[in-house]
């Protein structure tokens, strides 16, 4: 991972306002869908006002990285050092990292990491702290614990992410022991997205069939247990916006800085 120093993030100076599920969602009539099929698909999360607050905090941000795989390593750089590429050396990034992709595990999309440097005690805008703490609070702790039906569900990490032409994320299945993963979960905020524009979160059988999958719609929760296998389809060259998400994984124990 590439170092750089802490930045003063400029943008995001008015408060995010108050972050709420739409109160007509029951999550105790989707838990029978969920014991079956260990995943979920939930539309109309948040309130209209909710959704259309996240969206619009997403799609002002400046201080996006480029996150992927560079021999192996995780390599972050920032979004404005590639968009001040030549269009012939920014088309060898992403085709150095698409061959790469052949191989195996791999990823390249934009994020803003949220939980870390609230674990590491660093800078971070308002606006994002208010985000974590509305994912960590008892309104979206609970709708989880409810549609799990598992007490365990006690920390939610986060991040935004941001998927543009060229982006995905292939297949894997987030187990990682350590971490305490109990569940992964995407709440999804671009408006109008089209299928056949890729982004597709998408779930892979025993004979490697996408046994079903998900469009990033506006305002839904897609939720799963972990592990499982999964990807990210590409995003098509003539996708018309981002796909724009806060992802994360829902933990066992609140890191220990925390608690």
């Amino acid at each position: 991972m590439i170092d750089r120093p802490l930045r003063t993030f400029a943008g995001h100076p008015e408060p995010l306002g108050p972050l709420s599920l739409d109160p007509t969602l029951d999550p105790l009539s989707l838990k029978a869908a969920f014991a079956r099929f260990g995943r979920l698909h939930v539309p109309g999360f948040l309130t209209e006002d909710a959704a259309a607050r996240l969206h619009a905090l997403l799609a002002s941000e400046r201080d996006w990285i480029c996150s992927t795989i560079g021999g192996g390593v995780v390599a972050d750089v920032p979004v404005e050092m590639i968009e001040g590429l030549s269009p012939a050396d920014r088309a060898a990034v992403f085709a150095l990292a698409h061959r790469e992709a052949e191989r195996g595990f791999h990823y390249m999309f934009d994020t803003v990491r949220i939980s870390t440097p609230i674990e590491k005690d660093q800078p971070l805008p308002d606006a994002w702290r208010q985000v974590a703490a509305f994912l960590n609070g008892p309104a979206f702790l609970g709708f989880v614990r409810t549609l799990t039906g598992d007490p365990r569900c006690a920390y939610v990490d986060a991040q935004a992410t941001r998927y543009t032409a060229g982006h995905y994320l292939t297949e894997h299945d987030d187990e990682k022991p350590s971490a305490g993963r109990l569940y992964a979960y995407v709440l999804n905020l671009t408006p109008d997205w089209r299928t056949d524009w890729g982004g597709l979160l998408a779930f892979i059988d025993e004979d490697d069939h996408v046994a079903e999958a998900y469009r990033p719609s506006y305002n839904a929760l897609n939720i799963f247990r972990v592990p499982q296998r999964h990807a990210v389809s590409f995003v098509a060259p003539f996708a018309a916006a981002p796909r724009l998400s806060i992802t994360g994984w829902i933990r066992d124990a609140v890191p220990a800085g925390l608690s």
